[in-house]
């Protein structure tokens, strides 16, 4: 039997799919790894001096969360034998915006990456839906299943969803350094932002979906098809 590198279509018969709240762990798990280590960075490097050669608490958290992420799609890998797509794009975009920022010793790089992530997202979204592909499907298919045309809607939406988040992460930035000045304060007020603001942005937004998956379910949520 073939092996599908990549997860395959939603709604595909004989799809593996993976628990829910593991799911979510793996998903916010490394952000709460770059979250620790900024605020506790100083602890980390007296304790493990080899990162503290890496520079000050941001840099040491992008190393850890670049790290974190690779562990995040191995245990995916070993549970499904298949790649999310959307997390295989974050780690590569991850990966070579977090190696410049250890590289150059530049926060701006890892800073950026949320906006590049963001607007990838959202190109490949919307970009897909001209071609006629709802790859959001491939995300949450295992949390509810839709009819195409909900997938279509539910798409379109987060495709600018993520529009918005790739707007919001420069405004954010940039406010915190024009008012604070580049530095800690200003690093530590965006990281905040970037795991304890973003996620509850995202949850209000998608309560705001749950009418559209209710028309377009074809398996009524929380209870079994009539």
């Amino acid at each position: 039997m073939t092996e599908h590198i990549i997860e395959e279509a939603p709604n595909k018969p004989g799809r593996k799919e993976m628990n829910p709240l593991l799911k979510f762990a793996l998903e916010l798990g490394p952000l709460m790894v770059f979250f620790f280590a900024n605020s506790r960075g100083e602890d980390l490097a007296r304790t493990f001096p080899i990162l503290g050669e890496l520079g000050g608490p941001l840099f040491i958290a992008t190393a850890l969360f670049m790290a974190a992420m690779v562990i995040a799609l191995a245990v995916s890998w070993a549970v499904t034998r298949s790649l999310p797509i959307m997390p295989l794009v974050t780690l590569v975009v991850v990966l070579v915006f977090g190696g410049l920022t250890l590289w150059l010793q530049d926060e701006t790089f890892i800073k950026m990456k949320p906006t590049i992530v963001n607007a990838l997202f959202a190109a490949v979204l919307l970009g897909g839906l001209m071609f006629g592909k709802s790859f959001l499907g491939y995300v949450f298919d295992q949390a509810f299943k839709l009819d195409d045309e909900g997938w279509r809607k539910l798409t379109f939406r987060w495709g600018l969803f993520f529009v918005f988040l790739a707007i919001l992460n420069v405004v954010v930035w940039k406010a915190a350094d024009a008012y604070y000045g580049p530095g800690q304060v200003s690093d530590d007020l965006w990281v905040d932002f970037k795991v304890w603001a973003t996620m509850p942005i995202t949850i209000v937004f998608m309560l705001t979906q749950i009418p559209l998956l209710k028309r377009h379910a074809t398996e009524p949520l929380g209870g079994k098809k009539e």
